[in-house]
């Protein structure tokens, strides 16, 4: 038997006005995913426990059957954990964002965050510019002075330590869930370390605003790399054994450090693949082919798709609706392919871990559909994978972390 875990990052949705009232589930094209929803069984499930802010980090981790409320400590040391970074005690991880700040006239303050990826920026150019700030004179000096150190993550998103910190009442906040507000309100906030990261913000913004590389991306119609944004604070983090837990072997294939942090720390192996972005312009076969050569040799595979989120943080419509016709056409329907072509049964699990709203570009903790398909004996709901057939169903699930237990039948 062989089992597929997929989860379409944010592609759930609510009706949008533009879309004729329809979500992008109903109106994107993925005769495959809906053919393997009728053939299947299908529900709606909460990843999110309304006692967190909804988001990937609890979504995905309840999905991998470890629950938030037990073990969540913060999104940071899960992306710790995928650059092979231990944290010590006193260790607080958090996620560095390159963003981008509005070009006006007015006090850092008061400037609007208009792109928490600073336009989904080039990786090579970011860990440029992360490089350079942290080894520039002022700013060197102070993340010394407060012992923060920087990890560069070859995309908008770095992961920093800060060394010796109480975090202690902190309030750090998602900069894609305010985008086109003024920061300062949204600005670190509650304790000594919260006011040491905001200085550190202010520095930077000094320091990228009018350097060279921001300069040419202005001249070339992109958007500045103008500051950095501290969120997703945390500290030290474990997660149950994958293996021991479900009795399964597999690897997990994703772009994204939260996700192979979740997979390394459950003992699942998260290889990189070439060319993978987190963005649409992903390498999409390159995955689909990961992911079959994963199953060729192990009993679980889990492939996560970003592109559907980063596209609605975005503002881009037509691209959250591109990528999930290409989730189907180019990673599902290959792998289904495959699956079938080689005589053994096989079970799939699709979702979505949260939503992401095209109304405000931020996530949303409500249900989403889920799909499990068996190739021994179809359930046949007859409904096609929407948000709203899956509240149809009467399958209800209030916490995410039994899907496993579902996709094994355990």
């Amino acid at each position: 038997m062989k089992y597929l875990l997929v989860i379409g990052d944010g592609m759930a949705d609510n009706p949008v006005p533009e879309l004729g009232n329809k979500t992008p589930l109903e109106v994107a094209d993925k005769p495959v995913i809906d053919d393997l929803s009728r053939r299947g069984v299908l529900g709606s499930v909460v990843n999110c426990p309304k006692q967190f802010e909804p988001g990937s980090a609890t979504a995905i981790m309840s999905i991998f059957g470890a629950s938030p409320l037990r073990y969540y400590h913060g999104r940071g040391p899960l992306e710790a954990a995928a650059q092979g970074v231990k944290l010590a005690d006193g260790d607080m991880a958090c996620r560095c964002n390159m963003v981008t700040l509005e070009d006006a006239d007015v006090p850092y303050s008061q400037r609007r965050i208009l792109s928490h990826s600073a336009g989904s920026i080039e990786g090579d150019v970011s860990d440029r510019l992360i490089t350079e700030l942290w080894a520039s004179p002022e700013f060197s000096a102070l993340a010394e002075k407060y012992r923060v150190s920087i990890n560069p993550g070859s995309s908008f998103r770095h992961f920093a330590v800060m060394s010796g910190a109480d975090i202690t009442g902190i309030k750090l906040i998602p900069p894609h869930d305010h985008l086109g507000e003024v920061i300062g309100p949204l600005a670190p906030s509650g304790c000594a370390a919260a006011q040491a990261l905001e200085e550190l913000q202010e520095a930077a913004f000094r320091f990228l605003d009018h350097h060279p590389l921001n300069e040419e991306r202005r001249a070339a119609g992109k958007m500045p790399a103008n500051a950095i944004w501290f969120w997703a604070e945390g500290t030290a983090a474990v997660l149950p054994d994958f293996q021991k837990k479900y009795g399964h072997t597999g690897e997990v294939v994703s772009a994204v450090p939260l996700v192979q942090g979740i997979a390394k720390l459950s003992g699942l192996p998260a290889p990189v693949v070439p060319g993978v972005t987190g963005e649409i312009d992903t390498n999409w076969e390159g995955k689909c082919e990961k992911t079959i050569e994963i199953l060729s040799r192990c009993d679980f595979a889990a492939l996560h798709v970003e592109a559907p989120d980063e596209c609605t943080h975005n503002g881009d419509t037509p691209g959250k609706l591109q990528s999930i016709e290409w989730l189907d056409s180019r990673e599902v329907s290959p792998i289904v392919k495959w699956l079938q072509s080689c005589g053994e049964d096989y079970r799939i699990l699709i979702l979505s871990d949260h939503k992401t709203l095209t109304s405000n570009r931020a996530h949303d903790g409500d249900p989403v559909p889920f799909l499990i398909y068996d190739s021994r004996e179809p359930k046949c709901s007859g409904l096609s994978y929407t948000e709203a057939n899956g509240l149809k169903t009467g399958i209800n699930l209030p916490d995410g972390t039994v899907l496993l237990n579902m996709l094994f039948e355990t």
